[in-house]
């Protein structure tokens, strides 16, 4: 039984950021078929961000209503709409309309919210879902959580999106005197299989999740409810009385007996206003550059060296995200300093990424395969760094408190939405940034 649960609640997990994952590391391929072309990813920020109104609405209704909301149905309505957004997906991913006189990719975009309404919204209900059973199944479906992110991004490498080459191309010069000219053009070449057949992929893993949560739903009641499992027994009376101080002398002989397991847990470092503060600021900071800036201008900064460099670079970052949560897990620092230097250090990647966006379609060392590998290696560094201070400025909070932990949440939307709303008029307003044909354009030596 206990095989099964973990299984399932694996599976749950996969379900949660799957779609949006998906979409991303498909975006080498879909920038090339659809009009908004290197425009398309600061598009999608701003709409992951609009998403944000589905746990919006959650949060009231457990204010408001406490009590009152079918966690259980909003769980199936919400992967119920994800599997049907995947399937719309499959068949007008690629179909435009005329909106103000230019052709826009209206379809794409309506579906893409609602993608991102399931994954924002599981982030306020599948986690409560989970918390009914016993806290090693927790660390399963984290365990699935990151695989939402990894899975895809493999797939994406085994699809090879994105590959292009330089062909010869001739066509007459149109001045009446119907002269040839040759130039060349870029020519993607299809990939091991279809966008479609992707998305149909995302729509699969997202009916595996929805039948997962029907299993953990058909549990014996044996496991539901067991919130006793939920903590250790020490680290009972630490908790309780972090939200009720008179609960520290019920607690006292709980922690006599627990004395030598407690020990590295009053050790924990106490920290000041001013460093939660820091964190705040750090987190707002990190969120922005992963969510907003460095995302929006993605296609600029690696488009000029070539889709084969978009490509890797989209997926192996995708890859890089749930690996450096694992690396989380097992080497902990919760040294404010070494989070720092990490921050500063992701950060001088994020910065190389921006700049190479800003000289685009003329980067540094383009039509080289030095340049390609450090683009690569470059956003490989900055999701894992960041990431994995994003994940250890999580612990810290955690284990101060439930609404410290609700503070981080905020911050890290509050940074996502800066980023996201200041980089879309730079890039589709002021066009600060340019594209180019790889093939075509011509840079100076």
């Amino acid at each position: 039984m206990a095989l099964r649960v973990h299984l399932l609640a694996c599976a749950f997990g996969l379900g949660s950021w799957v779609a949006v994952n998906g979409l991303w590391v498909e975006l080498p391929l879909i920038v090339n078929a659809l009009p908004e072309g290197w425009e398309l990813p600061s598009y999608l920020t701003v709409i992951i961000q609009l998403a944000n109104l589905g746990p919006l609405l959650v949060t009231l209704m457990h204010k408001l209503r406490p009590g009152r909301l079918n966690e259980r149905a909003v769980i199936y309505s919400v992967l119920s709409i994800g599997i049907a957004s995947c399937i719309l997906l499959v068949f007008f991913w690629d179909k435009t309309t005329v909106v103000a006189g230019a052709s826009r990719s209206t379809a794409f975009f309506i579906i893409t919210f609602f993608l991102s309404l399931v994954d924002c919204t599981s982030s306020v209900t599948f986690l409560p879902f989970m918390m009914q059973l016993p806290a090693k199944y927790i660390t399963t479906y984290f365990i699935g959580e990151g695989l939402s992110g990894f899975i895809p991004g493999v797939i994406a490498l085994a699809q090879g999106v994105g590959m292009a080459k330089c062909v010869n191309s001739s066509h007459t010069s149109g001045n009446h005197s119907d002269e040839e000219v040759w130039s060349l053009q870029t020519q993607y070449l299809p990939p091991n299989f279809s966008t479609e057949v992707f998305f149909s992929f995302l729509a699969a893993m997202m009916c595996i999740s929805l039948a997962a949560s029907i299993g953990l739903n058909r549990l014996p009641r044996t496991y539901e409810l067991s919130t006793e499992n939920l903590v250790p027994d020490t680290v009972g009376p630490i908790s309780s009385g972090l939200d009720n101080p008179a609960a520290e002398t019920d607690g006292k002989k709980n922690e006599q007996e627990g004395k030598e397991k407690s020990k590295p847990l009053l050790a924990e470092p106490q920290y000041s206003i001013p460093e939660l503060v820091f964190m705040y600021l750090l987190v707002v900071w990190v969120n922005a550059l992963t969510n907003g800036l460095l995302p929006s201008v993605q296609t600029y900064s690696c488009m000029s060296y070539g889709n084969l460099a978009y490509h890797l670079s989209a997926a192996l970052a995708s890859v890089a995200n749930p690996v450096a949560c694992t690396i989380a897990m097992f080497f902990q620092s919760r040294s404010l300093m070494f989070l720092c230097v990490l921050t500063v250090l992701g950060s001088g990647f994020g910065g190389y990424n921006m700049a190479m966006a800003a000289l685009s379609p003329c980067p540094l060392l383009r039509g080289s395969a030095l340049g390609e590998a450090i683009i690569v290696l470059s956003w490989l560094l900055f999701t894992g760094t960041l990431s994995y201070v994003k994940v250890m400025v999580g612990v810290i909070l955690r284990d101060r408190s439930h609404s410290a932990l609700v503070w981080c949440g905020a911050a890290a939307q509050v940074g996502s939405l800066v980023g996201s709303v200041t980089m879309f008029p730079l890039v589709n307003v002021y066009r600060l940034f340019k594209s180019g044909d790889f093939c075509n354009t011509e840079c100076p030596l």
